[in-house]
């Protein structure tokens, strides 16, 4: 579906840029989702797998480095021209989405203005255009999960709480040891990573740190790529660290800032996670929509049925609504000098609840051809099902975004 976008002063370079992004999800993305989600995790990733072609040509196209400015190889893209980028591609796949995406390597030292390390990761990865540095976000582990997010949480600073992944300073060179759990996006293929580790165990999580850091050196290793119900062609796995030495200067965020630098972070990632379930949920309406236009039942289309109606428009809103909030919280959390986590959150919440609804309803409207493998309705409410846990699990984001309100809304623009 063609859709109507509320925005009327979209120019001409944002239309054009939308509609690129579309044809890429539909001619590429689409067709390759559906048969990584029939494959083995090990058969994904396989050297001789869809998925190569795919990131290869979505770096080709430059997908890879949308958040990127051009000084340092990107497009230098509006918010709002991200945004509508994200959301086409996220309709093709959410899944793939975020594996053309996740390069959060290389956006953080862009965010924590480190110009030494700009130069060692970001710049080669905006440079890469054959999909050969691929990032990834290591920070769960086995016993730690959306924990891990609670900023501002008496529960974040329990020095009784002590992590599994570990970083100690011997001298110049920062000793890691210990593990990230399967839920790491890209895991198992990345050669670069973003670390989240407990540097003071005293200061509990906040006690952590930021690095940056190649995941080809000694003592690094990897478990098996996981095996999922949905966003199957989205490649997870653990990371494993033994006695691995980075230079001092990998560290981006120490413990004395580690709390305000993953508020922002996160205030990034849940609008960026928002708009990826907004093209999910609008996925899964544009299939029942067009569905239930041909589909007779009854002597008439099913779109002729009141119930049916009903329920059709009850999605759009969701999407629509969805939409709204998540542009809205993704342009302000680029633009403004500090970044709203809450509306990050709300924003990521609402809109992951949306997806699940949406793609629930249009299986409805399938019936029961739409538990069958024969349509990717099916595929759509499988992958919405982990957005509600992806990137945080929603009841946690809900408490970080209360808490929030309770101290710090409304803020100062």
């Amino acid at each position: 579906m063609n859709y109507l976008d509320l925005n009327l002063t979209l120019s001409e370079e944002d239309v054009a840029l939308k509609t690129n992004a579309r044809e890429f999800a539909m001619g590429m993305i689409r067709p390759i989702s559906i048969e990584l989600d029939k494959m083995t995790p090990e058969e994904g990733i396989a050297p001789d797998s869809l998925l190569w072609s795919l990131m290869r040509k979505g770096y080709e196209l430059g997908y890879h480095k949308i958040a990127f400015p051009e000084r340092c190889g990107g497009h230098s893209l509006t918010p709002l021209q991200q945004a509508l980028i994200h959301e086409e591609l996220s309709w093709g796949s959410f899944g793939l989405a975020l594996a053309i995406n996740a390069g959060t390597h290389a956006i953080l030292p862009l965010i924590f203005q480190n110009q030494e390390l700009i130069n060692r990761f970001t710049i080669p990865y905006c440079k890469c255009a054959d999909a050969s540095i691929i990032g990834c976000w290591a920070i769960t582990e086995p016993d730690h999960g959306s924990d891990t997010l609670m900023v501002h949480h008496a529960s974040f600073r329990d020095p009784n709480i002590r992590a599994q992944c570990r970083a100690r300073l011997d001298e110049d060179e920062w000793v890691i040891e210990g593990q990230k759990a399967a839920w790491v996006s890209r895991g198992t293929i990345a050669n670069c990573i973003a670390l989240f580790c407990q540097i003071e165990p005293s200061m509990g999580h906040a006690g952590s740190g930021i690095f940056i850091m190649s995941a080809n050196l000694p003592g690094v290793s990897k478990g098996n790529p996981l095996d999922k119900i949905g966003t199957r062609d989205l490649n997870q796995g653990e990371i494993f660290f033994d006695g691995v030495r980075i230079p001092k200067d990998s560290l981006l965020v120490g413990p004395e800032d580690y709390e305000i630098g993953l508020e922002t972070v996160l205030a990034g990632t849940t609008t960026l996670m928002a708009i990826w379930c907004t093209g999910l949920a609008r996925a899964a309406f544009d299939e029942a929509l067009a569905y239930a236009r041909k589909r007779v039942q009854g002597g008439k289309p099913l779109v002729e049925h009141p119930t049916v109606k009903l329920k059709l428009f009850d999605m759009f809103c969701k999407v629509e609504s969805s939409r709204q909030l998540s542009r809205a919280a993704f342009v302000y959390n680029r633009t403004a000098k500090k970044p709203a986590l809450e509306y990050g959150v709300a924003a990521k919440t609402f809109a992951s609840q949306a997806a699940l609804e949406v793609t629930s309803d249009a299986i409805q409207i399938f019936g029961g051809i739409g538990i069958s493998k024969d349509y990717v309705v099916e595929k759509l409410f499988r992958d919405a099902r982990t957005t509600l846990i992806c990137d945080g699990s929603d009841d946690i984001l809900a408490l970080v975004g209360g808490n929030l309100l309770g101290h710090t809304y409304p803020r100062k623009p």
